[in-house]
């Protein structure tokens, strides 16, 4: 064998290589782009827990002091305005990721492969 036989072979067992590689490397979930359904059910069940943990340490204020139910109106709205405040955290969190994503497209790649 020469030394030019050696280079191809080696040419193509890296070609090889990285088309190997490519075939192994993690695809993208499909499943990954349901999510705008799937967060609104997540911003809904948030308010309605926090409705619900404000209603339950309300009533059971309420009873334990027998008092009118003044507990669990105030906690049924503490509730809800931790609910709110946890549903617009959800929300700023998915703008991130959708402005985050354009931005992963548009950055250039490194120059490895090219000039080669």
């Amino acid at each position: 064998m020469t030394g030019l036989d050696q280079k191809q072979q080696m040419q193509q067992l890296e070609a090889k290589l990285a088309a190997s590689k490519q075939r192994g490397a993690p695809k993208p979930r499909a499943d990954e782009h349901y999510s705008q359904a799937n967060m609104a059910w997540r911003m809904v069940i948030e308010l309605v827990a926090g409705l619900g943990i404000g209603f339950g340490i309300g009533y059971g204020l309420d009873v334990l002091f027998g008092t009118l139910p003044i507990f669990m109106v105030l906690f049924v709205m503490l509730g809800l305005a931790a609910g709110v405040k946890t549903m617009l955290r959800t929300a700023k969190e998915i703008q991130d990721k959708q402005q985050a994503e354009p931005a992963e497209q548009d950055t250039p790649h490194s120059g490895k492969d090219e000039g080669a």
